[in-house]
C-alpha cells in the first residue's frame, strides 16, 4: 500500500500554511484537496488538521465553519486524523496562549509556554530528537523540525506520547491508533517526515 491509494483532504483553518502541508502529501503521491466543510471533514479518508499562528485565530476560524463536531466525533471514533504543529494543540481543552478559549478538548491537558531564562531561545527553531513510547506504530524515533512557542508537557491518558526535550521535558506527539497529533513539522522534516507520513497513510 503506498499513498499513491490514498485521498487526503487538508482543513482549511486560515491560519496555516497550507503550501508545505499539500506538497508533502503531493510528494507522496497522494490526491490532496483542502475543506471548510464539516460534511467533508466528518467524511474524509484521512483528515490533516495543520496549524501555523495564533490559537485563538484558528480556534476561531473552526468555528466559523462549523467544523467542531465533525472534528472531535471522527477524533473520538478512531478515524485516520492527523494534527500538524498548532493543529495538534487545538486538540487539546485550551491554551497559555488564549486564556479563556476552549479548544477541541479530545487532548485532556492545556498547551503551555516554555518558561523564561535558562539561555533557551523561544520560539524553539530547528531539528531536535523525538522518542517515541513502547507501542508507538507511527511516530519512528528520530529528529523532527520544530517551530513551536508552547508544547504540552503530560502525557494524556488513552494516548501514546512522544516524548522530545527542549527546556524540559514534553510531548513531541501523540498517537492513539491511526488519529496521531506532532508538535513538530512532518512535512518539513526531510526523509524522517516522509517515513512518518507514509506510516500514517499506510496505518
Amino acid at each position: 500500500m503506498s499513498g499513491r491509494a490514498r485521498a487526503v483532504t487538508v482543513v482549511r483553518t486560515s491560519t496555516a500554511n497550507l503550501a508545505s502541508v499539500l506538497t508533502g502529501f503531493e510528494r507522496l503521491g497522494c490526491t490532496v484537496r483542502t475543506t471548510a466543510d464539516p460534511g467533508e471533514v466528518a467524511a474524509a479518508d484521512r483528515l490533516v488538521l495543520p496549524g501555523v499562528g495564533a490559537f485563538a485565530a484558528a480556534r476561531r476560524a473552526i468555528a466559523s465553519h462549523g467544523l467542531e463536531d465533525a472534528l472531535r466525533e471522527r477524533i473520538q471514533r478512531g478515524h485516520p486524523t492527523l494534527g500538524i504543529c498548532l493543529g495538534m494543540q487545538l486538540m487539546a481543552r485550551g491554551s497559555e496562549e488564549a486564556p479563556g478559549v476552549a479548544g477541541l478538548g479530545v487532548l485532556d491537558g492545556v498547551v503551555g509556554s516554555y518558561e523564561s531564562g535558562g539561555g533557551w531561545r523561544v520560539p524553539q527553531m530547528g531539528w531536535n530528537l523525538v522518542t517515541p513510547a513502547e507501542g508507538c506504530e507511527i511516530v519512528p524515533r528520530g529528529y523532527a523540525y520544530f517551530a513551536n512557542s508552547y508544547r504540552l508537557t503530560a502525557a494524556p491518558g488513552e494516548w501514546l506520547p512522544v516524548w522530545c526535550e527542549y527546556a524540559g521535558r514534553f510531548l513531541a506527539a501523540v498517537e492513539r491508533g491511526p488519529v496521531v497529533g506532532c508538535q513538530f513539522h512532518p512535512e518539513l522534516s526531510g526523509d524522517y517526515g516522509k517515513a512518518l507520513l507514509m506510516r500514517w497513510l499506510e496505518a
